[in-house]
């Protein structure tokens, strides 16, 4: 194991009167500083002494004091509906749990958490499920986004380790950005990388993507490869390894078992073949291969889009079986790099927050393992095998098998692929709680039992990184009403079950302890995970815990690279070369379903939106649900840009605006996932994503399903604003918050008789509002605005087709209380002017203001851009869309529209 620089972070948690704190987004993990205002709210910045950041934040983490507020939060427990205290709720989840086990046995019960959750409260859950109920049922809903690293990780080096640092993606010659948009999805790291290329301009990056992205404007090689044929591509290049004399012989030879068994595989395809396959041109592919073998430090990133798929398990390996024949492993600037989707989907997988796991990163199959856990906690039972997993967990409440099931701060209603089926399950369940922030959801609806937790900025504890650090999480808010941290909820339900001494901690503290304590038990069995030398920290100590990578043994420095001399964690602590061959997606394209469905995320918005949607400049970039369409397949749909369409599945439908753009390649859709019930009617795109999995590990195929798209018969289309939350009683409607209301897109399949009653009961707008109405019936376009004396409560911009009005400048009149009749004019003036569609949301920018300023001082590059308006300065992942602008492209979408 090798040693990582790093930057040594500031000793105090506290700075300047703000509370030193982590980003609750991706695992990036970065510092935060927060600084309470007093009166609920704070005022957030990167922490300049955080090794994951060094004081960058993303459009996400700079919104974050728009998002503490306690709109709509879950206060008190819930029981059937009505208010309960603590005691009734925590007596009433114990004894239906302790019922459903003592009839039907401890697999009967499940727990479904969340990366959400801090490492504390994994722990809790953990314990009481594997170690005192005696069921593996916990699962997480990273099972959605990592399973197939984790899978991969064990199968090539015996445990779940992340080799390498992030200073590795600074130090690397060539970084391979596989299935990864990093712009977007991890803009810090996108950052660093950046400026490091600029540093060092012989640095290359290439991106491997079936869709152009954000990222896409980085590289210097762009491969668009066919949905889920990642493992043809990394079998090439091991094959070429071996023809260019680029094995590392001596490694491979003391450190790595089945490189001539992987080899024969991957030779067995030829590079025709591997061609047809990728859909890549064989001087593509030569490009890569000869660019990968020469460059000697080389970082492979990968995320969803290897992960999420049938064969994810199998592309992690093929990626690691290149690093592994070369041994470009654990040493400064090498190595294969998983980056996780969850704050701390890296903490949860520590305390075995995965179904097939235990806690430390011991296993559940192997005897030893299980003994020692169980004599650690004195547990009075402990699972034999792994549990279910999370589609199969939904499917056995849909049945019957499960009778009691808790879920912790996920919304799987939403974020699972048949997702209605989801719903349907959870319903069908006799007894389900559900503990989260928020009172309404799309899963809180089908609780038995509401359980009102702690949020971020009241929440203490820890996190892990994707580079496996460790930060803490600080409170600096008060808990409000009777919400309490998750780890105490699960403690109190566990000493309610029979079991005080075992769940008797004082604070979280004194878990993490325990936690580090079992570490210590782990590494004396051999294995990664090692913290043993905090053990024994203190409260103050743990409260003022700066950033620490793992491992932290009591014998030597923290931190570090695994692998570079070999020291696997298998038997022989050989690496393993994993023999894999490409397979396409498990469900094949037909005459009804002809199209390729590929979720995934955008940049301003996080999950299922309970956080992000409250953010009227995060809900400025992308405001509604949309799909991405090559225009040759728009054509055969007769599908128009910026028109809604329709799009199937056998499990569901969803209805969208289209985005026809030949960024998305020919033969696929790209769809967002982040739309749920509460902002969209018809937007849940898991409900139409079939429940197909990895075999291995479990993980859901979320980018290949078979879909077909076909016009949304409109008769009407839509804009309004109203100052009051309402959800619009429309065929079609997406909702957004914006600055002094909400906005809404709206269609209908008829169009109203009388449009000024009806969009009285649509929008919600009382009888005492009088009302101005612009209707030409001619054209079929309609104005209303209503307003009670002299307020405006809402108005309604409606067309045959989709609606021209610059939103952003209406949206910004309508918040500083414009005078009706002009508001209803819907175009800007002189004074104030459109901004256009937001492209830079951290300073609030808009695309015309862009091309306006660009035009008239002669910008003609992003950084005079960011200096002359500051967009793109900050998080920087607006940066690709201002170079459009300045090369006269449109941007990504025309003012809350998606169009071209």
């Amino acid at each position: 194991m090798t040693e990582a620089a790093s930057t040594p972070p500031a000793e105090d948690d506290v700075t300047g009167g703000g509370v030193r704190t982590a980003c609750p987004y991706c695992g990036v993990g970065c510092g935060v500083i927060a600084t309470p205002d007093g009166q609920g709210g704070a005022a957030i910045a990167g922490d300049p002494d955080h090794p994951a950041n060094f004081g960058r934040l993303c459009s996400k983490g700079s919104a974050l004091g728009e998002t503490v507020g306690l709109e709509g939060r879950l206060l008190t427990p819930m029981v059937g509906g009505l208010e309960a205290s603590w005691d009734e709720a925590t007596t009433l989840v114990a004894r239906r749990f302790r019922e459903a086990i003592e009839e039907h046995g401890p697999d009967s019960v499940a727990f479904y958490v969340s990366g959400q959750l801090l490492t504390e409260d994994y722990y809790v859950a953990n314990k009481l499920m594997k170690g005192f109920i005696g069921s593996a049922n916990i699962d997480t809903n990273s099972r959605l986004c990592m399973a197939s690293s984790v899978a991969g990780h064990k199968r090539a080096f015996g445990a779940d380790t992340v080799p390498g640092t992030y200073e590795d993606l600074e130090e690397a010659d060539l970084v391979v950005l596989v299935g990864s948009n990093l712009a977007w999805c991890h803009p810090v790291l996108f950052q660093r990388i950046a400026a490091a290329k600029a540093a060092r301009p012989g640095m290359r990056v290439v991106n491997i993507d079936p869709r152009r992205t954000a990222t896409s404007g980085l590289a210097d090689l762009s491969l668009s490869l066919a949905p889920g044929s990642d493992v043809a591509l990394f079998n090439a290049l091991l094959s070429r390894i071996v023809e260019e004399g680029a094995v590392d012989d001596a490694y491979v030879r003391q450190h790595v078992a089945g490189f001539a068994e992987a080899v024969a595989r991957a030779q067995a395809v030829s590079p025709a073949e591997v061609a047809a396959v990728t859909g890549l041109r064989e001087a593509e592919i030569e490009a890569f291969t000869r660019l990968w073998i020469g460059s000697e430090r080389v970082v492979t990133v990968y995320s969803q889009g290897v992960n999420q798929s049938s064969a994810g398990t199998d592309k992690v390996n093929a990626i690691i079986n290149c690093h592994l024949a070369t041994g470009r492993i654990g040493r400064p600037g090498m190595g294969p790099f998983s980056v996780t989707g969850q704050p701390n989907a890296m903490g949860g997988r520590e305390v075995g927050g995965l179904a097939t796991m235990l806690a430390a990163h011991l296993d559940v199959t192997e005897p030893a393992h299980r003994d020692a856990l169980q004599d650690f906690w004195q547990a009075p039972a402990m699972p034999t095998a792994p549990g279910l997993k999370a589609v199969d967990l939904f499917r056995a409440c849909a049945d019957g098998r499960i009778k009691a099931l808790w879920i912790m701060s996920t919304n799987p209603a939403v974020s699972l692929p048949q997702a209605d089926d989801v719903a349907a399950a959870i319903r069908a369940c006799p007894f389900v709680v559900v503990s989260d922030i928020l009172a309404d959801t799309d899963t809180t609806r089908l609780a038995d039992v509401l359980l009102p937790a702690t949020a971020w900025g009241e929440k203490s504890g820890t996190v892990t990184n994707s580079e496996r650090r460790i930060s803490r999480q600080r409170a600096f808010l008060p808990a409000p009403g009777k919400a309490r941290p998750d780890w105490r909820i699960v403690a109190d339900v566990g000493a309610a079950m029979g079991w005080p001494e075992a769940f008797a901690w004082a604070d979280e503290a004194s878990v993490f302890r325990e936690h580090a304590a079992l570490s210590e038990v782990a590494g004396d069995l051999g294995l990664d995970f090692d913290i043993a030398a905090l053990a024994e920290i203190d409260t103050a100590d743990y409260d003022a815990l700066a950033p620490v990578q793992w491992p932290v043994p009591r014998d030597k420095a923290a931190g570090g690279r695994f692998f570079a001399e070999g020291g696997f964690f298998t038997p022989d602590r050989r690496g393993r070369m994993i023999p894999v061959a490409y397979r396409a997606p498990a469900v094949p394209l037909s005459q009804d379903y002809p199209l390729r469905l590929n979720t995934g995320r955008v940049r301003d918005h996080w999950h299922t939106m309970t956080r992000t949607a409250r953010s009227s400049r995060l809900s400025a970039h992308m405001a509604e649900p949309y799909a991405e369409v090559h225009p040759d397949d728009a054509a055969v749909a007769g599908i128009d840009a910026a028109s809604l369409i329709r799009l199937d599945s056998p499990y569901g439908t969803v209805v969208l605006r289209a985005l026809v753009t030949d960024r998305t390649p020919q033969g696929s859709v790209f769809v967002p996932m982040h739309w749920t019930a509460l902002f969209a009617a018809r937007g849940r795109v898991d409900s139409v994503v079939g429940a197909v999995v990895d075999p291995i590990s479990g993980q859901p195929e979320s980018k290949a399903q078979p879909v077909r798209i076909e016009p949304f018969a409109a008769a009407w289309h839509g804009f309004a604003l109203t100052r009051h939350e309402v959800t619009p009683k429309a065929d079609y409607w997406a909702r957004a918050k914006t600055e002094g209301g909400w906005r809404h897109e709206l269609a209908g399949t008829r169009c109203p008789e009388d449009w000024v009653e009806e969009t009285r009961a649509m929008l919600g707008v009382s009888q005492r509002a009088g009302v101005v109405s612009v209707i030409d019936p001619a054209l079929g376009n309609v104005r209303l605005g209503f307003a009670i004396d002299g307020a405006v409560e809402a108005v309604l911009f409606a067309s045959p087709g989709p609606v021209a009005v610059a939103r952003t400048h209406a949206a910004a009149a309508f918040a500083e209380g414009e005078e009706l009749g002009r508001l209803l004019i819907g175009r800007p003036s002189a004074a104030l002017p459109d901004p256009g569609a937001t492209v830079c949301s951290c300073f609030a920018v808009g695309a015309n203001t862009i091309a306006r300023v660009a035009a008239a001082e002669g910008l003609n590059d992003v950084e005079a851009v960011g200096r002359a308006l500051s967009a793109g300065t900050n998080c920087g992942s607006c940066r690709p869309e201002i170079q459009g602008i300045l090369e006269g492209l449109r941007p990504v979408q025309l003012d809350g529209m998606a169009a071209e």
